[in-house]
């Protein structure tokens, strides 16, 4: 059960990180417009989804925990 609990507060201290990171630095230039983000944009409307940006931090954040798990020992 303490291994749980340090993957949460490791966990929760990289999110805290990364949303300071993000309110400080109010826009990062590429994300969110990175090639195969879907952008549409109408008379009266605008769509925009990150798919390249999804999957880029999907892939970041899964790296980040196998590592955090190897440290740990799992």
């Amino acid at each position: 059960m303490k291994s749980i609990t340090i993957v949460l507060v490791v966990t929760g201290g990289v999110l805290i990180s990364l949303g300071l990171l993000l309110f400080f630095f109010e826009k990062i230039p590429w994300l969110g417009n990175l090639p195969g983000d879907i952008h549409i944009r109408g008379r009266n409307f605008s769509f925009h989804f990150p798919l390249m940006t999804g999957i880029l931090l999907s892939v970041v954040l899964t790296i980040l925990i196998n590592i955090i798990l190897k440290f740990l020992g799992k």
